[in-house]
């Protein structure tokens, strides 16, 4: 299980890092769920767990500070392209950001980064219309009070 590459890779810095201090606590045909440290020290905060929901396009992630308190749901839309020869899951951010807060506060983030990337053809326009239409998909279960049923993948680490 273990043996899996993940790489995240974005077009808003163009960048693709290899994740590998993540530790994959499971791994289905339509799943994985890791456990992480940041990869720079940062204030704000210092590990958690994601899970990523390979056919729904979704990577939900539970942000801890460094005492371990909650500090938000951190909910990435993305694309994912599975390399089967090295064994390799690369994960595209698709720019698109939801936040939910423990007090049940939604906040979308970084819709004008899909205009910048279509602007300056960082990407194919269909990416972008994916990109929103899997936005729709999560907005949808979160104003449905069914996000329970993605973050419950997470909660049983």
């Amino acid at each position: 299980m273990n043996d899996l590459k993940i790489y995240r890779k974005r077009m808003i810095p163009d960048e693709c890092i290899l994740l590998k201090d993540d530790m994959i606590l499971n791994r289905t045909d339509d799943l994985i769920v890791t456990k992480w440290n940041t990869l720079k020290p940062r204030r704000d905060f210092h590990h958690g767990y994601s899970c990523y929901f390979l056919k729904l396009g979704f990577k939900i992630s539970k942000f801890y500070r460094e005492d371990n308190s909650l500090l938000y749901w951190y909910c990435d839309i993305v694309d994912y392209t599975y390399q089967d020869a090295d064994n390799t899951l690369i994960v595209t951010d698709l720019l698109a950001d939801v936040v939910v807060y423990p007090d049940g506060y939604v906040k979308v983030l970084d819709l004008n980064e899909l205009a910048i990337a279509l602007e300056k053809n960082l990407c194919e326009p269909q990416i972008i219309t994916q990109a929103l239409r899997k936005l729709d998909s999560l907005l949808n279960l979160i104003y449905d009070d069914k996000f329970d049923i993605l973050s419950a993948e997470i909660e049983a680490y």
